[in-house]
């Protein structure tokens, strides 16, 4: 019987624990349930204010690059000027000695 009556207290004990610690996990889950999470997120908006200032000022930079690039390209010439006179009085020379010495 002792073995018995040994047992049956060692199941009780364990009993007892378990029931402590049960009592133990719903006061930590009643806790948690009115602990609210409040999340800080002004880094975060400090953060993403300092990126978009950023942002627009590359957007600016681009857009003054493409402005220019723009006028460059208006202003470019395929040829310069001298080479289009130089080009233009060999013709004529080369038109007026060819007629000259066809005509002679």
């Amino acid at each position: 019987m002792t073995k018995l009556e040994e047992l049956t207290a060692l199941l009780v004990n364990e009993l007892n624990d378990f029931n402590k610690g049960i009592e133990r996990l719903e006061k930590i889950s009643e806790q948690l349930k009115d602990t609210k999470i409040k999340m800080d997120v002004t880094e975060y908006k400090a953060i993403t204010e300092e990126h978009q200032k950023e942002m627009a000022s590359q957007l600016n930079s681009i857009a003054s690059f493409e402005k220019r690039f723009n006028d460059k390209i208006e202003q470019a010439k395929i040829y310069p000027n001298w080479a289009v006179v130089v080009f233009i009085v060999c013709i004529v020379v080369t038109l007026a000695l060819v007629s000259y010495i066809f005509l002679k």
